[in-house]
């Protein structure tokens, strides 16, 4: 088995002063990888070493750091097997699933390689002569990247892309139970041509990292902080970012909707509910939550959802022909069964054989893994959901549905944003005016129409409002404002001092003229 250490000034390191922790293939119960756990003082190490890159890295002309980038999707391009097979062994993501996220980081490269030459000021017309104005993006300096294990490859792709390509150093702290996948990913960054101490990688887990960030903070060593994680997580990562006046990068979770409307293409809607609710074992912040499903057609619907949630099949990642494999950990797993807690009496569980982890005892009809050696869970359909429902206003993220349904447009609407959360949304409709108009009052950073609540592509903005994040954005130009700052310039050339709104020239008209 492997030992892997974090990645600091170009140099991996040997050391394990946090300690180690076993990554496992969570499909098989075999061990994957053994992480040398860094303290916080290698955390403001790494800090130190990015501080000390990041100018040199600047000074490097934004299409030739768009070059390096291309560069880094055609390892990533030419190692596409090979990195999508690692992720499906220590995280058990589908293997069809785990070769999407790989072609996600390929576009996200693909896409920013261009924007090297296209980190474009504007020359805007001062209002007095022989005066020029510019305006200029400049790097945010130093970026701490912290990102959760159910993406372990295209999310942080969205954050190390744009943030090295813009001309800040990184230190980023991937999930720390996926030493293997991070490995892995270090080292196509840095292979294709990235200068020691731009990019580091420290392996931490959740309480070190917050109090080497905190120190980071204190010494002037970060100058932004990017986070995907929990809500609860993102409030905390909030507070420390704004004790320094600064606006962190959060991509938070979701209890996103999926509403059913009574002109629905029903099988298509059941598809998307499939895909959105179960893909990824649930375990993704754009599952769905709960499939709100109007009363003329509820019933049929939650037929053939139960059916095909059924005669999905569960089990082994490797095969092409699964819904979903094991929980990317047994905690995950154990988190998803204390979520089970929130069946209430009046609901009405759907979709499987049983509930909880699949085991001998407790088994799944059609199941295609181990059970003994794997951390496998039910997929669960919860019928009968309430707005006031707990169950309801919870991210459970696991194989777990709610249905709910509505009468008056009104009704759906308000179980869409009754939640708080505001990441993705979704409704199935024929008819554009409900399509429109759900746009225009679902909370949601994001809304599909006939498609599932998960899918982003890499040209397009990425987050959500409320408790899925503060509205920042990833992806496409977008993301660019959390990793540039704007910086003005005035040039003035008339030989005098021209003072604004002072020295300006005015222009006398005839304020009562009136047409005869």
């Amino acid at each position: 088995m492997r030992e892997i250490g974090s990645f600091v000034d170009g140099k991996w390191r040997d050391d394990s002063p946090g300690g180690r922790l076993e990554s496992t293939d969570p499909a098989r119960g075999m061990p994957v990888a053994e992480a040398l756990l860094a303290d916080a003082d290698l955390f403001v190490e790494a800090c130190r070493a990015a501080r000390e890159a990041q100018r040199g890295w600047a000074a490097v002309p934004a299409p030739v750091r768009g070059r390096v980038i291309e560069q880094i999707g055609r390892l990533v391009e030419a190692n596409k097997d090979a990195l999508a097979a690692l992720v499906t062994r220590e995280i058990g993501k589908p293997v069809a699933e785990s070769l999407g996220e790989v072609q996600e980081v390929i576009d996200t490269c693909t896409f920013f390689a261009g924007e090297g030459r296209r980190l474009y000021g504007q020359t805007v017309p001062s209002e007095m002569p022989d005066k020029q104005l510019f305006t200029f993006r400049v790097p945010v300096g130093v970026t701490a990247i912290v990102t959760a294990g159910n993406f372990p490859v295209a999310v942080p792709s969205w954050y190390l892309v744009p943030a090295l390509l813009c001309g800040n150093a990184v230190v980023w702290k991937p999930a720390e139970y996926t030493p293997a996948i991070a490995h892995a990913l270090t080292e196509l960054f840095v292979r294709a041509g990235l200068p020691a101490g731009v990019l580091n990688t420290v392996l931490a887990d959740g309480p070190t990292t917050s109090d080497g960030l905190a120190a980071a903070l204190d010494a002037g060593l970060v100058d932004k902080i990017g986070f995907t994680g929990s809500s609860a997580v993102g409030v905390r990562i909030g507070e420390l970012a704004g004790r320094h006046l600064q606006t962190p990068c959060l991509e938070l979770g979701g209890k996103n909707p999926l509403v059913v409307m009574p002109d629905a293409d029903l099988d298509l809607a059941v598809d998307g509910a499939l895909f959105s609710g179960f893909g990824t074992a649930g375990q993704r912040c754009t599952s769905l939550g709960t499939a709100i499903v109007h009363a003329a057609v509820h019933d049929e619907f939650l037929r053939r959802f139960d059916a095909a949630v059924r005669g999905a099949v569960i089990g082994d990642p490797t095969r092409s022909d699964v819904l979903y494999g094991p929980m990317i950990s047994a905690r995950f797993l154990e988190a998803f069964e204390r979520h089970l807690g929130l069946v209430r009496p009046h609901h009405a569980l759907h979709g499987s054989t049983g509930t909880g982890r699949i085991t001998a005892a407790n088994p799944r009809e059609g199941f295609a893994g181990d059970a003994e050696a794997g951390v496998y869970a039910h997929p669960t359909i919860v019928a009968g959901v309430r707005v006031d429902d707990e169950i309801a206003n919870t991210e459970t993220f696991g194989p777990m549905v709610g249905v709910a349904a509505f009468e008056e447009f009104d009704e759906a609407v308000e179980l869409a944003n009754g939640h708080g959360y505001g990441l993705s949304a979704s409704i199935y409709t024929s008819t554009p005016v409900h399509a429109f108009r759900f746009r225009e009052r679902v909370s949601a950073g994001m809304v599909s129409v006939n498609n599932s609540t998960s899918g982003a592509e890499a040209h397009l903005p990425f987050g959500g409002n409320g408790r899925s994040g503060n509205g920042s954005r990833q992806s496409g130009v977008w993301v660019l404002d959390q990793f540039t700052r704007w910086q003005s310039m005035n040039w003035d050339y008339a030989g005098t001092l021209q003072k604004a709104q002072m020295d300006t020239q005015t222009v006398a008209g005839d304020p009562d003229f009136r047409l005869p």
